[in-house]
């Protein structure tokens, strides 16, 4: 039975694969390609499109359109424009069909010249089709771009429209005027609030309260016990984790604890909201009020987390900063917080500052408030704002400073950076404001603040993926020095910048419309990049580099050492697949992602000027690699010296190669010098080398009996070869006695110097019992007088006392030497050194 199955999900795949590739088997009939694409994708109605386009270019032309209609007009484009992308695939597979077939008939000939009547026939029918088939696409690529036109034809009047309402100058908040009409907007806030309470109020009956008070009293218990008793628990629970968690996972339990400091709180507060609102008393003037409170105490309880973990009361902390600055930040970052809560209830539901806020119907009062008194009553907030804002600002642009390295890390400076900027910003929006441009320095203060908070936030997540990692390796320092949570954090850096966009003033649809632009792509010297064609590359290119590395480990690991080729042209294959398979990977990949190789080789031919140039010395070194690794003039494990650097080849790399001295240091040698100097190689293609032991003889001694000696001595050992065998030189005369030489040839080059070390001590042992001297340098020191001296008298610089011996005149005090120095060396002093003599200042003479 499972056999059974398995053959039948065999046959289904592979009906499917045939079905595919246009080869059904029999009985079933393949789909017609044209069919295939037709079924797929629909051909938009460009009847429909046309009028609907020429329609919406004439309203936009004459201006005057509201803000809302201009929202509904770009939202039917922008679905046009995707039916349009979407139709620019039609006839695809077919379309590189007939392409493929006009290749294989050849280039079309040259002006003047031709070719078979029946090539050329074939050629201009598959033309023919081919443009046929391109018709649909081209015609969808024409109406895209129309309606992309239009879009930003709307785009434009909106961001004018906007740009004209933040500018706009309104009557200054401090001329009495202005607080006159502040004071009569707020006394027709207060009775239709008033108004609007009495009036339900007394629209309940009885059994309407008691039907509701149920759930009225469960919601506001629930609200007080979130509000009193769970906020004070959330607010202990990272303390009390803290001290119970491990040490690897401690940060990070406490930081996804700490989140409940702000949805237990918010809860709360919504909760209570919704008992409110279940009583009936609210209306068109409370409700908008009553529904603005949960969202401020959002604001005010993550502005409040976020300040207690930037800046907390206890080390450690993301920044290094002392605990009185630490403590007067962390205050003013709360008072900012709560300035912005009372600013979100103000704009959200009694004075929205910007018009283009897309605020839903019935969340704004019912009532209109005069430009001048509007000012007013933003522009308390506005100042406290600012206030703090310049606080903070003092706080954070001296973090660098606090931070103390010489190289801060990207948080520390942007931090310092921001509080930099905090400062005159805070001044210019009080300014502006105060002149009456209320608008502008809404739109400048609150967006700062808010982008303060997000690089807050971001360097906190950050933080916390590094803890999130050593969490999970089970060791704090992995996360700290591992590159997964760096590659991790920069993904968040780019996925806040729409939210960046979004603070500064960009709408929703502006974002979708950047989206839909750069999924489109971007040409680049002929060459269009798109999201999907970049992520293609480098699936393919990251599948292909894979599958080499498997490939070099199969081959080093299992294949090659069964052969009998050495360690270096292993090496070499090796080193060779992984160009190859790269340089295919990437070749696939570029062809994955569609991207034009013909247009890629326009760029590479432009580019390669400035390589050429500019990394002429790269392309060296990697030649020579190349080189090196074809012709093997070094291997790995070779004994080479190449200018003033010896040792052992150790890693031959693309571009350079590394070798270890004898010291155990590593030397990085350009593969380019390995090719243009000259290379002593002393093992290549054998072991084997020759050594050289100078000896030096006294005058006096057997020529002969010394040549046998050394013949001996070498022949003794155990690598010297014998074929040919080892030599014996006398190779002149000196001042200090007779030269030889041994020359050996051993069979391991490697051990030399053990081997010359044991011929020397062969040596001494050898001349010793056959009474052969070995001739050295003898120091006589004299005093003033000509008198001599010991070595140590002459080094302390005492002249000697009476009576002691040491100086009296005398042949015999000539001759013996110093003690205990052996009477043949003596002899052979005083025979062969002349004195010379000492000057003035008691100098030793050296013979």
């Amino acid at each position: 039975m499972l056999m059974t199955l398995i053959r039948g999900a065999i046959l289904a795949c592979l009906t499917l694969l045939l079905v595919q590739l246009g080869a059904a088997p029999t009985g079933l009939a393949p789909l017609a390609p044209a069919q295939a694409q037709e079924t797929s994708i629909a051909a938009p109605d460009y009847a429909d499109w046309d009028q609907q386009a020429s329609r919406i270019e004439e309203l936009v032309d004459e201006g005057g359109v509201s803000d809302q209609r201009l929202s509904e007009m770009r939202s039917q484009v922008i679905e046009w424009r995707e039916s349009f992308l979407a139709a620019q695939n039609i006839n695809s597979g077919r379309i590189e069909t007939v392409r493929g077939q006009i290749n294989a008939l050849g280039p079309a000939p040259a002006e003047g010249e031709t070719e078979a009547e029946d090539v050329a026939s074939r050629r201009a029918e598959l033309n023919a089709i081919l443009s046929e088939l391109q018709a649909p696409g081209l015609r969808a690529i024409e109406a895209a771009s129309r309606a992309s036109g239009i879009v930003q034809a709307i785009d434009q009047i909106q961001r004018e429209r906007q740009a004209s309402a933040l500018l706009a100058l309104s009557p200054s908040p401090v001329l009495p005027s202005s607080w006159s009409a502040a004071a009569t907007d707020a006394a027709t806030l207060a009775r239709g609030l008033g108004q609007e309470t009495a009036d339900r109020y007394g629209a309940i009956s009885a059994d309407e309260w008691r039907s509701r008070a149920p759930a009225i009293a469960g919601y506001l218990v629930a609200a007080l016990l979130l509000l009193i008793y769970g906020w004070r628990w959330i607010d202990g629970l990272p303390r009390r984790l803290s001290a119970t968690a491990s040490e690897h996972s401690r940060d990070a339990v406490v930081f996804l604890a700490s989140l409940g400091q702000i949805a237990i709180p918010t809860a709360g507060v919504y909760l209570a909201v919704r008992a409110a609102d279940l009583t009936g008393l609210f209306g068109d003037w409370g409700r908008p009020l009553l529904m603005a409170l949960p969202v401020a105490a959002f604001v005010l309880f993550a502005g409040r987390w976020l300040s207690g973990l930037f800046f907390p009361a206890q080390l450690p902390a993301p920044m290094e900063i002392p605990d009185a600055a630490r403590a007067s930040a962390r205050i003013n970052a709360r008072l900012l917080s709560a300035v912005m809560a009372v600013h979100t209830i103000l704009n959200r539901a009694i004075v929205p500052w910007d018009p283009q806020d897309d605020l839903p119907s019935g969340s704004i009062v019912p009532m209109q408030f005069s430009e001048a008194g509007a000012g007013v009553f933003h522009m308390p907030v506005i100042v406290l704002g600012a206030v703090l804002l310049f606080r903070l600002g003092v706080i954070l642009r001296r973090v660098k400073d606090y931070d103390g390295s010489d190289q801060p890390s990207y948080a520390v400076r942007l931090t310092a950076l921001a509080g930099t900027l905090a400062r005159p910003i805070a001044i210019i929006v009080v300014v502006i404001g105060l002149i009456g441009y209320v608008s502008l320095a809404n739109g400048i203060v609150w967006p700062t603040i808010r982008t303060i908070a997000l690089l807050g936030l971001l360097i906190l997540l950050q933080e916390f993926i590094v803890d999130l990692y050593g969490m999970m390796a089970r060791d704090r320092n992995k996360g700290r020095q591992a590159l997964a949570p760096v590659l991790i954090g920069f993904g968040l850096v780019l996925a806040s910048l729409p939210v960046f966009a979004l603070i500064w003033g960009a709408r929703v649809s502006d974002l979708g419309e950047w989206w839909t632009r750069l999924r489109q792509g971007v040409s680049l010297g002929g060459v269009r990049l798109s999201p999907g064609a970049i992520l293609t590359f480098l699936v393919v290119f990251a599948a292909g580099y894979g599958i080499t590395r498997l490939v070099q480990g199969a081959f080093r690991t299992s294949i090659l050492p069964k052969t009998r080729i050495d360690a270096g042209g292993q090496n070499a294959v090796v080193s060779g697949l992984g160009y190859v398979g790269i340089a295919l990977a990437v070749v696939m990949a570029i062809g994955a992602a569609g991207i034009d190789m013909s247009s890629l080789a326009i760029v590479a031919g432009a580019l390669s000027v400035g390589i050429g140039f500019g990394m002429q010395n790269v392309v060296s070194n990697f030649v020579s690699g190349i080189i090196l690794l074809i012709e093997r003039p070094i291997t790995i494990g070779d004994w080479i010296r190449v200018g003033t650097s010896e040792g052992y080849v150790r890693r031959i790399s693309v571009r350079s190669t590394q070798i270890q001295t004898f010291d155990r240091n590593n030397i990085i040698v350009p593969n380019s010098d390995l090719i243009s100097q000259s290379v002593i190689n002393w093992t290549k293609g054998s072991l084997q080398g020759r050594i050289i032991v100078p000896v030096n003889v006294a005058y006096g001694a057997d020529t002969r009996r010394v040549t046998e000696i050394l013949r001996e001595i070498a022949e003794d050992q155990p690598i010297v070869l014998i074929n040919p065998p080892p030599s014996v030189l006398f190779t002149g005369f000196a001042n200090e006695g007779m030269t030889f030489e041994i020359r050996a040839v051993i069979s391991d080059v490697n051990q030399g110097l053990g081997v010359a070390t044991e011929i020397r001590h062969r040596i001494i042992e050898s001349f010793l019992r056959e009474g052969i001297v070995i001739p050295f340098t003898v120091r006589d020191f004299y005093d003033d007088d000509g008198a001599p001296l010991s070595q140590a008298r002459a080094i302390s610089g005492r002249r000697p006392e009476a009576g002691t011996g040491e100086g009296a005149s005398g042949e015999e005090g000539d001759t013996k030497g110093p003690p205990g120095l052996d009477p043949r060396i003596a002899a052979l002093a005083s025979s062969g050194i002349e004195h010379t003599g000492g000057d003035d200042d008691g100098d030793a003479n050296q013979s």
